[in-house]
């Protein structure tokens, strides 16, 4: 088997193209697979177009090298052999995004959503790397068995149909507008299902309005959430997604919001941990007036007691009788009626 740069073995041919052919390999140096992509000029292309073409490969490859993110496949390693660039990367397994469609039609929503803005977060993490990417489309989007969206081809380099070897890079629109197109051909409805107005919103040439685009797909891909007032695929105003635990404080039920009523009522929960809610303090009040209340009644009773036929009257109260000696209520009366006499001082 071919053997490239002394170290990776060629296996099987996983998939080949008008650019090149991308090989299951052995890097027998660390005992693992990986995917080489052999690049080759298509047919027909000028020899200097062919050296810039060349040139270019091996440039963005390297600086890809510098890429993270599950969006886009590592590249371990670039090597020029034959005259023609090879570019080691991470073997991902999984099946294309057109390869998906054939086989079971059209994507849900939630789920073309996320792929969207998989595809989208791949893009970004090559831009920021200096390598724009050429040639979406859905032959080039690769669902991995692990659930990852990943784009292939970006350390690659190669021209999408059409494109001159030296053609300026893609620009930012230019993302979009793609992505748009590559979310019109994965939805069953494109016109007037959920996410048409997303499909469209990414190729208008207004920054506002695709920032909306952007902005519903993440609400259509976060499925059973709450749609945001005044969110508009057009790019209207919006308030930011609230974080999970934010939702669990909108309403009754939520396990984070009844805590919070729960603790509101009782006035207790604090930022800063050091205040005392208003129940300790309500109880060491009323434990004092008791006390006082207590004294004083004492306090009462022993003068009383030191006044001539004094004592407490029916009923708990103080006693209205005169305090004359053999004048009617003076004894027998109080208790006739029930209440307790005046216990004479011994």
């Amino acid at each position: 088997m071919t053997l490239i740069a002394g170290r990776y073995r060629l296996l099987d041919a996983l998939a080949e193209g008008a650019a090149g052919i991308v090989w299951r390999a052995r890097d027998e140096a660390l005992g693992r697979e990986v995917a080489v992509k052999e690049v080759h000029a298509p047919p027909g292309t000028p020899e200097e177009a062919e050296r810039l073409l060349y040139a270019r490969v091996e440039r963005e490859a390297r600086a890809a090298e510098a890429i993270s993110g599950p969006g886009v496949a590592a590249v371990y390693d670039v090597v020029v052999e034959r005259g023609r660039p090879w570019i080691v990367m991470e073997l991902v397994r999984g099946l294309t995004l057109a390869e998906t469609l054939e086989a079971g039609g059209p994507l849900p929503d939630r789920e073309a959503a996320r792929v969207a803005l998989g595809v989208l977060a791949a893009l970004r993490a090559a831009r920021e790397a200096g390598v724009p990417y050429r040639g979406l489309g859905p032959d080039r989007v690769l669902l991995a068995n692990d659930g990852r969206v990943v784009v292939t081809g970006v350390a690659t380099g190669t021209s999408a149909p059409g494109d001159a070897p030296d053609a300026p890079p893609p620009g930012p629109r230019e993302d979009l507008r793609s992505l748009g197109a590559l979310l019109g051909a994965v939805v069953a409805d494109p016109r007037s299902g959920p996410l048409a107005r997303a499909a469209g919103g990414l190729a208008d040439p207004d920054a506002e309005v695709r920032a909306g685009a952007v902005r519903e797909l993440e609400r259509v891909a976060g499925a059973g959430e709450r749609p945001r007032e005044g969110s508009v695929a057009g790019g209207g105003p919006e308030r930011p997604a609230a974080r999970t635990e934010d939702r669990e404080h909108d309403g009754p039920g939520g396990v984070r919001g009844g805590r919070t009523e729960d603790r509101g009522a009782r006035g207790e929960e604090r930022a800063d941990g050091e205040r005392r809610g208003p129940r300790r303090g309500a109880v060491v009040a009323a434990g004092i007036a008791g006390l006082l209340v207590i004294v004083g009644a004492l306090v009462w009773q022993a003068v009383r007691d030191e006044g001539p036929g004094a004592g407490p009257g029916g009923g708990g109260a103080s006693s209205t009788a005169p305090a004359v000696p053999g004048a009617p209520g003076a004894g027998g009366a109080g208790a006739a009626d029930g209440g307790a006499a005046a216990t004479p001082r011994s």
